[in-house]
């Protein structure tokens, strides 16, 4: 695995990258990362993918342009078409974590012909259920004016925070893990914050659009996200043939929470998709 930086007429990107195989596009949520799938990388290029994994803008070491228009699901998802194109990749697999996942169901409806299997990971298909919309606009005011540094401040004052058992157990148990998150937080520029709060607590739902798509679809969420189970569960009943799968003693990552559980329903799914791989013993447990 490396990280490096690859400049598309849009943007500066900087990906986590490994393998040279079946090329494999996997997006982060709101505020995370591309270190998020970094733990797998390696083993999707042992299995014969090129997978990437960008920071999305506004997040990690990618271009942090400063107005707050910048940033959309529509913009994200351009953004990741370019960075396609600059990999040489017409048609790629797809995964999506949480807004990633928007970004990728926006992906998959606008240009469908270049999206081979898709993942929907822990995503809803229109507003984000279960936020407190007094808060949420406390926070982009916050942002706006002094910054993700006194949001965090402020948030951990008002302990805002309610971790599922999963993410407190991750929390409690891998080293650095709390740091990991700060850190992701801190890289975040208050444009993007401001803006995408706004759009994912106001989105139009792509429920009905999502009817008419024609991709292989996995939709897996953590047993424990509680904003996101219901969601998924009408992704994969819209979506033609969508298998949903939910992992149990996960919350909002699974990756880390369970992350065999999630390796193996996500490497099994994917895998199944591709020509080049031996599909006679496809069962998750394999």
């Amino acid at each position: 695995m490396k990280i490096r930086d690859i400049t598309s007429p849009r943007l500066r990107h900087s990906v986590a990258e490994a393998g040279s195989g079946a090329p494999l596009l996997l997006l982060h949520g709101f505020t995370g990362a591309k270190e998020d799938f970094v733990d797998f990388l390696d083993g999707f290029a042992d299995r014969g993918w090129h997978v990437v994994a960008p920071d999305h803008r506004g997040h990690g070491a990618s271009d942090a342009p400063a107005e707050e228009a910048a940033y959309s699901l529509d913009t994200m998802a351009t953004d990741a078409f370019a960075l396609a194109d600059e990999l040489g990749w017409h048609r790629f697999d797809l995964l999506g974590h949480s807004m990633g996942g928007m970004v990728a169901q926006v992906m998959a409806l606008q240009a469908p012909e270049r999206v081979g299997s898709l993942v929907l990971m822990d995503t809803s298909h229109g507003t984000v259920q279960g936020i407190d919309p007094e808060l949420a606009a406390l926070a982009v005011d916050v942002v706006r004016g002094e910054g993700v540094e006194r949001l965090m401040v402020l948030s951990a004052e008002l302990d805002t925070r309610k971790p599922s058992p999963a993410d407190a157990r991750v929390r409690a148990e891998r080293p650095g893990y709390v740091e990991f998150g700060e850190r992701k937080m801190r890289a975040c520029s208050p444009a993007m914050y401001a803006a995408m709060v706004t759009e994912m607590l106001g989105v139009h739902d792509r429920l009905d659009a999502l009817r008419g798509l024609d991709r292989r679809t996995l939709v897996v969420v953590g047993e424990q996200d509680e904003a996101f189970v219901g969601p998924s569960g009408r992704l994969a009943e819209a979506i033609p043939g969508a298998t949903l799968e939910v992992v149990g003693d996960a919350g909002h990552s699974p990756q880390f929470e369970n992350p065999d559980r999630w390796w193996k329903v996500v490497r099994r799914f994917l895998e199944h998709g591709r020509s080049d791989v031996d599909h006679t013993d496809q069962r998750v447990d394999a």
